[in-house]
């Protein structure tokens, strides 16, 4: 008996995202996909201000399996 198994294969997607458009932008990009969604990773950069520090999004990194 072989064990025949499909070939997966993974796409990573990079998503610029601004904080005034990313759910809008987020939504449309996902229902454009063709595989299924295994993560969504956000690239998270220090921001200084002078009442102290903050964070910022800079981008998304978007994980698709592909079969």
């Amino acid at each position: 008996m072989e064990n025949k198994e499909a070939e997966v294969s993974y796409r990573v997607h990079r998503l610029e995202v601004k904080e005034d458009s990313a759910q809008v932008k987020l939504e449309h990009f996902l229902n454009q996909l063709e595989g299924e969604v295994l993560a969504i990773v956000p690239y998270v950069t220090p921001k200084f201000q002078l009442m102290g520090a903050t964070s910022n999004v800079s981008f998304l990194l978007i994980v698709e399996k592909i079969e």
